[in-house]
């Protein structure tokens, strides 16, 4: 008979999608949130949705990791690419490939599954800054500090 170790940690069970607005933890894109569903410290992960609600240029950045996507609602775009990202798209993004994030007008909902870094870059391909699994849970945690929710709220995604 299989028996759950008492080393496993607890399950995840969270709503995606919530009305609650201090859940939404801005990006440094204004009208970008998002919703985090699991930090994973040990694999350098984080799972999160991202909520668009702007036109336009939202980031160029690459990964060193792959990177998965499924789109809840709406649609968004990489200006590198002619096609949209529509709701029911799966988008599988290699390593290294470098792409432009771009807001289609209407709100958008993907659930991002990423790996290691985002590599944040300018015009040129030069590094501007990144984000990891430690420097996303450090933003939540000061999200949630202010919003009134409390610093340690941040702890139920954390595994």
């Amino acid at each position: 008979m299989f028996e759950i170790s008492r080393w496993s940690p607890e399950e995840i069970v969270e709503v995606g999608v919530v009305e609650d607005e201090r859940e939404w933890v801005p990006t440094a894109n204004p009208g970008v949130h998002v919703r985090p569903l699991l930090f994973d410290t040990v694999r350098g992960a984080w799972v999160n949705i991202t909520r668009i609600r702007t036109t336009g240029m939202i980031t160029r950045h690459a990964h060193p990791c792959p990177v998965h996507a499924y789109v809840l609602k709406g649609e968004w775009q990489y200006a590198e690419r002619e096609w949209p990202a529509t709701a029911g798209s799966y988008v599988f993004e290699p390593p290294g490939d470098v792409h432009t994030l771009m807001g289609m007008g209407e709100e958008s909902l993907t659930l991002f599954w990423i790996t290691g870094t985002l590599v944040e870059l300018d015009e040129n391909g030069q590094t501007t800054g990144y984000a990891d699994v430690f420097t996303r849970i450090a933003q939540a945690e000061r999200h949630y500090e202010a919003v009134g929710l409390g610093a340690d709220y941040v702890k139920r995604y954390i595994r």
